[in-house]
């Protein structure tokens, strides 16, 4: 798994989880975390065992919701199953918040200040809606958090180099998070630096964000990718959380 750097002197557990370590046989092989998938209901119980128990928490501690590739921000007072969230909030401990990817880019955030975390799943249509924002702002809403007193970490998803996409997409990115391959005749866009972006729109200090190098396209044998399997693959959950 990934441990954040950025969380070491938080007292919080942080993890982005690989595709290694688990008992899925191919092609989600091993740790897959994702029930929306063709695989078997034991194997992903297991897996997911595993994984949060490495953790030291529960399964019956971890709050998600089904993806929409939205941008509506679920607060969450007590650990919960939903539907129609792609972030979530909370303040409250042994209440871990759980989002699934396989490409998308997670977004993890703590608010040293008022002891607040946020698990947020960004697609390109959760990035151009301005999922991190609309989730920074729940934050300032329900706990007064304040960009200045938050660290967060952008995990691994695709990268700029492997996001090829076409005009319908591209056009709802600004210049500076895109190009244009005459060869291929196609856009490239980078989804970590426009989340970033809302980041430090909202306040938060360039050197409080950390944002991982990997690529869940390039590498593949570490991650899965939707895109680079053909959708025939597994998940990786990110998960954040106060004991």
């Amino acid at each position: 798994m990934i441990v954040p750097r950025i969380f070491n002197t938080s007292k919080i557990i942080a993890a982005q989880s690989t595709r290694e370590g688990g008992v899925s046989s191919q092609p989600f092989n091993s740790l897959n975390l994702g029930l929306s998938v063709n695989n078997d209901e034991y194997n992903v119980i297991k897996n997911r065992e595993l994984f949060f128990g490495k953790l030291s928490i529960k399964l019956n501690n971890v709050s998600r919701s089904q993806q929409v590739h939205g941008n509506k921000v679920l607060v969450v007072n007590q650990p919960t199953t939903s539907s129609g969230f792609d972030a979530l909030i909370t303040n409250k401990k042994n209440n871990f918040l759980a989002i699934s990817i396989a490409d998308c880019t997670p977004i993890l955030i703590h608010d040293e200040k008022q002891n607040a975390v946020a698990a947020i799943h960004a697609g390109w249509k959760g990035t151009v809606t301005e999922i991190v924002k609309h989730t920074l702002a729940a934050m300032q809403t329900n706990f007064r958090t304040q960009g200045k007193d938050c660290k967060a970490f952008i995990g691994a998803c695709i990268s700029y180099q492997n996001f090829e996409v076409d005009e319908d997409v591209a056009k709802h990115f600004n210049d500076s998070l895109k190009h244009f391959d005459t060869q291929k005749q196609k856009w490239f866009v980078d989804l970590k630096s426009a989340n970033k972006n809302q980041l430090i729109d909202f306040g938060v200090l360039p050197q409080n964000i950390e944002i991982t190098e990997y690529c869940t396209v390039a590498d593949n044998k570490l991650f899965f990718s939707h895109r680079k399997e053909k959708g025939n693959t597994g998940r990786m959950i990110a998960v954040i959380g106060m004991k």
